[in-house]
């Protein structure tokens, strides 16, 4: 009896020694494994998030149902995502600063649309740089925008529109509330754009220039014909003068 429990004890000992080792091996090829850089050479994926080592997001590259909606300091706000395919990059502080998205698709009608656009916000708001490419079923404009945004964080700014849309219905009351939360802050308009280099729906190549409140002030034009002119316009969009004269 001794015998055999001897034998048992030994058994026990060498089947506790063998599964240790294959723990210890299966635990030091996990870890080589995680470490080391994998390498594909083609994936399927609906959405990828790249994101520092504290979790927050620098980069979401997704299809259009699992596109993220805007984020301020890793908080979502404004509307939901499943709207914007493409990729979304965030600040140091996990706050959505650019972007670019893309679509396009003919109607059942057969007529067309698409749009995409790359642009670069300014800090705690919107965008004040950005390419943009327009078409509806031809009628199309592209080109570049340099813009001014007021100094108002974005997410009071949104929180303070939905806070109208909440609290008053739907009519004349709305629409006022609306308008004067639009109007400039401390005289600065909420966005204005400065610069636009492109090409407008007239097939005409177009340069404008504007003031502080997005007036254009000087217009440079090829129109589709090949005609050029340059035109000068006061704040309420006369032309004052023009080159060549008509």
């Amino acid at each position: 009896m001794d015998n055999e429990i001897r034998r048992e004890l030994r058994l026990l000992k060498v089947y506790a020694t063998v599964i240790t080792a294959l723990l210890g091996t299966v635990s030091i090829a996990a870890f080589r494994q995680a470490s080391q850089k994998q390498r594909f050479t083609e994936i399927d994926v609906e959405r990828i998030n790249v994101v520092e080592p504290d979790g927050k997001l620098r980069m979401v590259i997704s299809n259009r149902p699992r596109s993220i909606g805007p984020i301020y300091k890793g908080k979502p706000f404004g509307y939901p995502g499943g709207s914007r395919p493409g990729i979304i990059f965030f600040n140091d502080e996990g706050t959505e600063n650019g972007g670019l998205t893309f679509e396009g698709k003919r109607q059942p009608d057969g007529t067309f649309r698409a749009q995409s656009g790359f642009s670069f916000d300014q800090f705690n708001q919107d965008q004040v740089l950005y390419f943009q490419y327009n078409d509806n079923n031809g009628r199309r404009n592209m080109g570049l925008t340099i813009a001014d945004r007021a100094d108002v964080d974005i997410y009071d700014l949104v929180a303070e529109r939905d806070s109208i849309t909440k609290a008053i219905p739907e009519g004349p009351a709305r629409t006022a509330a609306l308008q004067k939360w639009a109007q400039p802050r401390n005289g600065v308009p909420l966005a204005a754009p400065r610069v636009y280099v492109g090409r407008d729906a007239s097939k005409a190549a177009v340069l404008n220039l504007s003031d502080r409140n997005g007036k254009p002030r000087l217009r440079l034009t090829v129109d589709s014909l090949g005609t050029p002119s340059l035109e000068f316009l006061d704040a309420t969009g006369n032309v004052t003068s023009r080159l060549p004269e008509k």
